[in-house]
């Protein structure tokens, strides 16, 4: 963020919070991967702040999920 961001735009003290318990290296990639709803990307660019929280809410109860091309589940390992 950029010195004095904070006090200007209030939504971002709510993201702050928001995301405090998350570990930042996880967010940075989970934030452009698409979920069940699309990409957390997509819903703050709209400012879809609620949504947001929603799929940061499915992130703290399923964790992080991977999955192979084409939405597919990963292969099992022999």
């Amino acid at each position: 963020m950029i010195t004095g961001e904070l006090e200007h735009k209030s939504e971002l003290a709510i993201l702050l919070a928001l995301t405090e318990e998350h570990d930042p290296a996880l967010l940075r990639r989970w934030v452009r991967s698409a979920g069940p709803a699309g990409r957390p990307l997509d819903v703050l660019l709209a400012r879809d702040f609620a949504a947001f929280e929603n799929a940061l809410g499915v992130l703290a109860e399923r964790g992080y999920v991977i999955r192979g091309r084409g939405g597919a589940p990963p292969a099992t390992p022999r």
